[in-house]
């Protein structure tokens, strides 16, 4: 019997080790890739608390601010009255709705350099995206709800900027 009640708290030991193991790596995985998301103005008054962690900020596109190098690129975020410097090193080009004035979200972290160093960027154009006015008639060549007055409107107004 002797023998039997030592295996028996050999195998709870090990049990209590990989649940404890795997609960450990859980909790520090989720907390490793946790992203706040803040506004221009928050990151800009959060101090030293901005350097440590992952943020999501998103904000307007300043006009003539893209600086594209690749799949890299450089811009200017807008907030209101608040500006704020973006560096975006991601492994894919920034997508294809990232233009002057439209709306970005960046993903990354805010470096000591005053700049905020994204991985991953995500942009629409609200133009693009608005629904059609009524007494629009749809065109044989526009997608599902384009019409021909919403995409010119699109095309105008990227190539206005």
């Amino acid at each position: 019997m002797k023998n039997g009640n030592k295996q028996t708290v050999r195998i709870a030991v090990a049990v209590v080790l990989i649940v404890g193991a795997i609960s450990y790596l859980a909790v520090t995985g989720v907390e490793a890739n946790k992203s706040y998301y803040v506004t221009i103005q928050e990151l800009q008054s959060m101090g030293g608390k901005a350097y440590t962690r992952n943020l999501r900020v998103a904000g307007s596109v300043a006009p003539g601010s893209i600086v594209r190098d690749g799949s890299h690129a450089s811009f200017v975020l807008v907030e209101l009255d608040r500006k704020l410097k973006v560096s975006y090193t991601g492994d894919e080009p920034p997508p294809d709705t990232f233009k002057d004035n439209s709306q970005a979200l960046a993903i990354g972290t805010f470096g000591r350099d005053g700049v905020f160093h994204a991985t991953q960027l995500q942009a629409k154009c609200a133009s693009k995206y608005a629904p059609a006015q009524p007494g629009q008639q749809k065109t044989a060549g526009a997608g599902a709800g384009q019409t021909t007055a919403m995409a010119t409107t699109a095309d105008t107004a990227g190539n206005a900027q």
